[in-house]
């Protein structure tokens, strides 16, 4: 009898199985944390990775992609090894330290790009963070190393009606609905990046066949949060919280009360790793969907 072949690391191969490409991410990640897989190390083939989890080679690269995103691997491509990297301090998966949402979204949604059928769901006082971090992976699509088949997003904004509890004149000067011109100052913002979200993803209908599905409703509310919800699989949640700042409205300067927004802090809860993590992701999931099917109203972009 031959002798069964070794695999990398040492380890035995396994036979076909039903792995996910999120579980082959996660023994790798959690070999490039222990040092098993050094910093600046190059890793194995997709080709010997796919021979040791017993998947095929699109599950390893949705994998080597997803670690890519969270700068564990550097030189992920389909031609040669990828290299572990060698600052590992930069890291940005959910399993990382808190980070501002300017520097932690983006990997999750490049991440989030790899599936076959992309799902995210957003809830948000703007759309602006969320329309930044999807550039990357529309960058990647055009440039043919991402391939979903199907898109769907969801984004829950509050209403051009109410009186938002944020932003706000510190002077209180309007502040009580639409015709406020702060309020006029932030629906402007609200309809341009939605607007610009909703065409961005919907180009890709036509540039390369994707099914894409954009959808926004409306809040009766300021949300005091805003929490984005990938593949199912991952909660990404940060704070607003507000500060006093002087902003050009109109042809004055108003000081008023704002929400940092892109320096909330992001905390990333993920499915799988322990029922704390994946109670808050489900729990998150039923909120967003009672809000979307119950007290939310058609949005529009209207003026």
């Amino acid at each position: 009898m031959e002798p069964e072949p070794a695999t990398v690391n040492g380890r035995k191969r396994v036979q076909r199985s039903q792995r996910t490409h999120r579980e082959v991410a996660d023994e790798l990640r959690a070999r490039i944390r222990s040092g098993a897989l050094r910093p600046g190390q190059r890793m194995p083939t997709q080709a010997q990775l796919a021979d040791e989890f017993g998947v095929e080679r699109g599950a390893v690269r949705q994998a080597l992609r997803i670690l890519q995103s969270e700068r564990l691997l550097t030189n992920v491509s389909k031609g040669s090894p990828a290299t572990v990297a060698p600052d590992l301090g930069r890291a940005t998966g959910p399993s990382a330290e808190p980070v501002p949402t300017t520097a932690g979204l983006a990997p999750r949604i490049a991440a989030a790009f790899a599936a076959e059928h992309v799902r995210i769901d957003a809830l948000c006082l703007t759309s602006v963070s969320l329309t930044l971090a999807i550039g990357e992976p529309l960058r990647e699509i055009y440039a043919g190393r991402l391939k979903p088949a199907k898109i769907d997003v969801r984004v829950l904004l509050p209403s051009r009606d109410i009186a938002l509890a944020f932003p706000v004149p510190v002077q209180g000067r309007g502040g009580d609905g639409p015709d406020d011109p702060v309020h006029r100052r932030w629906l402007a913002m609200r309809n341009a990046q939605g607007q610009v979200l909703q065409h961005n993803l919907q180009g890709l209908r036509g540039t390369h066949g994707i099914d894409v599905r954009v959808s926004f409703r409306a809040l009766p509310f300021t949300p005091p949060v805003k929490l984005y919800l990938l593949n199912g699989e991952e909660a990404l949640f940060a704070y607003y919280t507000l500060a006093r700042s002087e902003q050009e409205v109109g042809h004055e300067n108003l000081e008023m009360y704002d929400a940092e927004g892109l320096q909330s802090v992001l905390f990333g809860f993920e499915r799988g790793p322990g029922p704390r993590d994946t109670a808050f992701v489900e729990q998150s999931r039923r909120w967003f969907d009672a809000l979307w099917e119950t007290i939310s109203t058609e949005l529009t972009f209207a003026v």
